[in-house]
């Protein structure tokens, strides 16, 4: 298995509770974020979404879809939420979201292995593809959410 620890940085124009409610809606995803192809709930969580499972498939720049599931493990409204991946990829995902003023920083922290025996065999060659291609479909991400909550995406710094 190969690891990554890959990190994505947002800034939106945006009141927190609004970029908090749009990531915490995952099934919403979709219709926003073009690389999201489903999110489809699995188990539900308790009162405040820990203990969901969901199950998600990606589509990506290159030519692959990956397919896994999350199970949410942290919920702070609306400054954190976290999950735990495990399937075609495996490890942990972290929202974490600030506010100065009118400006919300978004930062996403993913801590992952590969499980796909290709991904694992290739790994050591195209991890420099993964990575960039992680970072293309984060940056649409950033993008869609920006027009999905019409506020401006500010340039990473």
């Amino acid at each position: 298995m190969r690891q990554f620890a890959l990190v994505t940085q947002w800034e939106l124009e945006a009141p927190v509770n609004a970029v908090w409610d749009a990531l915490y809606d995952v099934e919403r995803w979709p219709s926003w974020w073009k690389y999201v192809l489903s999110v489809d709930e699995v188990q539900a969580g308790d009162a405040s979404g820990v203990g969901a499972l969901r199950r998600y498939t990606w589509s990506s720049r290159l030519p692959y879809r990956l397919s896994f599931e999350m199970r949410t493990s942290v919920v702070e409204r609306p400054y954190r939420l976290e999950a735990r991946a495990l399937g075609e990829l495996a490890g942990l995902g972290r929202w974490t979201l600030s506010q100065s003023e009118d400006l919300t920083r978004v930062r996403y922290d993913w801590q992952v292995v590969t499980t796909r025996p290709w991904m694992n065999a290739l790994a050591p060659v195209l991890a420099p593809a993964f990575r960039w291609n992680h970072g293309q479909v984060m940056a649409a991400g950033g993008r869609g959410l920006a027009a999905h909550l019409g506020v401006r995406l500010r340039p990473s710094s």
